[in-house]
């Protein structure tokens, strides 16, 4: 198979212009056949307004060795296809099935993975299936009654689930198991270009139905799944966890993964006092930011076409306080949402639907947070300072998403309309002064970044930009610790996924839960 790469075309072509531009790249005749299989493809809007897009294909045809020997160019190569595969099994056996606690990426995929090699096991899942869950999210969002156990943070398919979908990772993969993610999200439902595009996306209509279908090809494998099922406590005897308490069943055990979620605080908190070896961890917090997509769209493409997606943009920045300011889970043509699990705690996060066509852009707009600001007296120390925030977030508004103009935001005063736009969100909302729910040092770098990023992005700290709060969730605030064979110092445990400290997304934690999958599949023989 070849490998051709910086095949650039403009951004209105058709496939015959493809399919002609790899035959003139490599040097085929035109009675000479060959097929083609698209592998990456982005947009280069380096001199807008002149927009092209970049292709990456693998070709196959005859005399593939030569024709890339004749080319004599560096853009074109023999490439093998890389296959993930599944580990040898161990010889160890198991007394009881692995049990999965979170139905979120982490704990999905590692279902999917042990079942897929032959082993039976079982996932409990605190929330509802995404069908019932999607229920109660919607009641939230119009009447503001949480369900605490059914949620944009609890319930099948993890807090991912009520975003944009986002697939994209920074994670190094040279076993293949990126790849693995998104056809096995592909086989399930997802579009197949987020097999290639360059910062794939599904979108959370579409998601709900690939979970969905999963579920229902795990349930056909034998996989057992528990739904509003809460683990409440843990046995453990000379240090090896032996069985799983829950709020309506119990488990016997030889292995546990735990795919938690970054949300699960009560499960932290009483892990903790079982002293399970964990440790506090940076995050960040701060702010989802709305500007108009046309906006966003004007300054990273130059001009705009129907057939142009909602442009994304990723913007970062350090200063000499330490702070980063960067920009996090951005949502072209999305919305605000109020992602609250918690009785008078609030929350918020960014959703797209797949055809990200709302009217706003936004991102979460946060400021690194290190274990000195919230004085990381133990490992729970940075979850009880999230805590904090969302309550102060949720008095601001009682309850409703507080939301601020950024002018008014520097000038410490409550907004009292919008400006030229409005805000697109999925809750009720208030304005209220935003000032004061980080301190002096924090609320600086965020202006700062802010009026940095309209270097890049012209407007970008306009004064009728639209802030809500508060941002608290990006990631889990701890780590669960684990050995090189993802095992806790207490046996048979094994701390997986975002809420592990492991993660940072729904393909990263998908990931791990597949390499969690595999430590077990290497040392236990299937049951």
């Amino acid at each position: 198979m070849i490998q051709i790469t910086q095949l650039k075309l403009p951004y209105e072509h058709t496939m015959a212009d493809l399919e002609n531009k790899i035959r003139k790249t490599l040097k085929l005749s035109v009675s000479q056949k060959f097929t083609y299989k698209i592998v990456k493809k982005s947009i280069d809007a380096r001199k807008k307004p002149e927009l092209f897009l970049v292709y990456s294909c693998q070709v196959s045809c005859d005399n593939e060795n030569g024709i890339v020997k004749k080319a004599k160019n560096p853009s074109i190569s023999i490439s093998k296809p890389k296959i993930y595969e599944l580990p040898v099994s161990g010889e160890r056996p198991l007394e009881h099935p692995p049990l999965i606690i979170g139905a979120g990426p982490a704990g999905l995929f590692a279902a999917y993975v042990l079942a897929e090699a032959g082993y039976h096991c079982i996932l409990i899942e605190r929330g509802k299936t995404v069908e019932d869950r999607t229920k109660d999210v919607l009641s939230f969002w119009e009447t503001g009654v949480l369900n605490t156990a059914s949620n944009v943070q609890f319930g099948e398919g993890g807090a991912g689930t009520f975003s944009d979908g986002k697939l994209n990772t920074v994670v190094k993969d040279p076993s293949n198991r990126n790849q693995f993610v998104l056809e096995t999200f592909v086989r399930f439902g997802a579009p197949d270009c987020i097999l290639y595009e360059n910062k794939p996306h599904i979108g959370t209509d579409i998601l709900c139905q690939v979970i969905a279908n999963m579920r229902s090809y795990l349930m056909e494998k034998g996989v057992q799944i528990h739904f509003e099922t809460c683990a409440t406590d843990f046995v453990i005897e000379n240090n090896e966890i032996k069985e799983v308490i829950c709020n309506n069943n119990r488990f016997k055990v030889s292995a546990v993964i735990l795919a938690l979620g970054h949300s699960a605080r009560d499960t932290f908190k009483r892990l903790f006092e079982l002293n399970i070896p964990m440790e506090a961890k940076n995050f960040a917090v701060g702010f989802r930011v709305e500007h108009p997509q046309s906006m966003i769209n004007d300054a990273l493409y130059g001009k705009q076409t129907k057939s142009m997606p909602a442009s994304p943009y990723k913007v970062t920045a350090n200063f000499p306080n330490g702070r980063g300011v960067y920009s996090f889970c951005m949502c072209p043509g999305g919305y605000v949402v109020n992602s609250s699990s918690e009785e008078k705690r609030l929350v918020v996060n960014g959703m797209s639907y797949s055809g990200r066509n709302s009217s706003t852009a936004n991102s979460a707009i946060i400021i690194s947070v290190n274990t000195e600001d919230f004085g990381a007296t133990d490992a729970l120390a940075g979850m009880r300072y999230q805590q904090k925030l969302e309550e102060r977030a949720y008095a601001l508004a009682q309850g409703k998403i507080p939301q601020q103009l950024y002018g008014d935001y520097c000038n410490n005063r409550i907004s009292n309309e919008y400006g030229d736009y409005a805000s697109n969100t999925k809750g009720n909302t208030a304005f209220a002064n935003l000032r004061g729910l980080f301190n002096k040092d924090m609320e600086d770098s965020f202006i700062g970044g802010m009026q940095l990023f309209a270097h890049f992005i012209p407007g970008f700290d306009r004064n009728d930009a639209i802030l809500s709060g508060v941002e608290s969730r990006t990631s889990s605030p701890l780590r669960i610790l684990r050995n090189d064979e993802f095992e806790s110092i207490v046996k048979g445990i094994y701390p997986c996924g975002e809420g592990a400290g492991y993660a940072g997304g729904i393909t990263s934690a998908a990931m791990d839960g597949i390499r969690v999958a595999e430590a077990i599949i290497k040392k236990y023989k299937p049951n």
